[in-house]
């Protein structure tokens, strides 16, 4: 059990109605709210009409269209002159995990005098941050659990996962009901994202035996909700699991006593999605399997058997190779199954003509040379050239 030191300071509202506490969450937090939210969905479901009727008496500016892989520029530098113009008391996140993940960067860059990406690339360590509170309305990320998010700068092809103690939500309202509309298209991507998140956190050395169950339970979860939810989207009590799964994702509960994996898929695929501004969850899946084959060995065998073995119900009396090896492949047809493509030619990656251009700007940027699973920058073009 390797030594940690864990604190998780926000407060999780969970299941049905609870967003009709959000006038008592808000409160103490003063009465000067920027509203953060995407494209029309939060409109078309009629949160966003129900949110403004519950927040009368409160001064509220908005900051809408924040894109999936959220952008530096526009919104995060938009957001932060937004807060000093508005002398903005806190952030309303209201949608999935990338308006969220932006408001965090916002919230942080409202408190600091210079470029707010200084912050985001560890170039400054931020003093404090404007609180935020968040309604999530996709199942995904996990970002309303954690301190940390994503943000992408198209001018330099950087995508840099931005994390600080002070951009913990204050509060995150989590209803399930409001993932029934979410598209077939993001459920799939939402569990592939999660699924990866327990995967890196599952493929480390030392571990131990409740962390390994936590994650095994957490992929057992996921693999048999998403396919409920695809027959029924409104099956409240799929939809919650997979929610709840999802929120545990990057908040460290998965991880408690283990070493850290070095997150090779995620350090490849921001590569893939900051060149391209693919969909997250579907580069993490279509990697996924690559990767496997790429890392598996005599060393890294027993953490592929124990996924086989206790996740997947591979029989345990088989070669310890065959399970590994079949492990891999199950992996692969279970994101095929349910609705993932499964190359990156399919998802907007035309050819694989930047692949030497990206695989060097993971190994300089992100090296994952002392990864659980050591990988040079060879290895990673190699991964990715596999996957298209």
């Amino acid at each position: 059990m390797v030594n940690f030191d864990y604190h998780s300071p926000t407060r999780l509202i969970f299941g049905k109605g609870v967003v009709e506490k959000l006038p008592a969450v808000m409160a103490p937090l003063g009465k000067r709210i920027l509203l953060t939210y995407g494209g029309g969905s939060i409109k078309r479901s009629g949160l966003y009409d129900k949110v403004k009727g519950l927040l009368k008496g409160f001064e509220i500016t908005e900051l809408s269209d924040i894109q999936p892989n959220p952008k530096y520029d526009p919104s995060v530098l938009d957001g932060v002159r937004l807060c000093k113009e508005n002398n903005i008391d806190v952030i309303l996140a209201v949608g999935g995990g990338s308006v969220l993940d932006c408001s965090k960067a916002i919230a942080a860059g409202a408190k600091y005098d210079g470029d707010p990406w200084d912050l985001i690339s560890y170039k400054v360590k931020a003093q404090a941050a404007l609180p935020i509170v968040d309604i999530m309305t996709m199942a995904a990320t996990g970002s309303e659990y954690d301190a940390g998010g994503v943000i992408s700068r198209t001018d330099t092809n950087d995508k840099i996962g931005y994390m600080d103690e002070h951009l913990w939500p204050v509060c995150s309202l989590l209803d399930p009901t409001y993932t029934f509309t979410q598209p077939a298209r993001q459920t799939i991507a939402g569990v592939a994202d999660a699924i990866n998140h327990i995967t890196e956190q599952y493929f480390a050395s030392p571990a131990n035996d409740l962390s390994d169950g936590f994650c095994e339970a957490g992929y057992k979860t996921l693999m048999k909700n998403v396919r409920i939810v695809l027959d029924n989207p409104e099956d409240y009590e799929a939809r919650a699991n997979i929610f709840l799964a999802c929120t545990y994702g990057c908040n460290g509960i998965y991880s408690l006593g283990i070493a850290p994996s070095g997150w090779p898929l995620h350090a490849i695929e921001h590569a893939l999605s900051a060149y391209y501004d693919i969909t997250h969850g579907l580069g993490l899946a279509i990697l996924m399997p690559r990767w496997m084959k790429k890392v598996l060995n005599v060393k890294t065998l027993p953490r592929f058997v124990k996924l086989g073995v206790n996740v997947l119900d591979i029989d345990a009396s088989l070669p310890e190779m065959e399970i590994a090896k079949k492990s891999i492949d199950m992996m692969y047809e279970f994101f095929e199954s349910i609705g993932i493509p499964m190359h990156l030619s399919e998802v907007g990656i035309p050819d694989g003509s930047r692949i030497p251009e990206m695989a060097h700007h993971v190994a300089t940027t992100q090296p994952l040379t002392d990864a659980w699973a050591p990988l040079t920058e060879s290895d990673i073009a190699e991964i990715i050239e596999q996957s298209m």
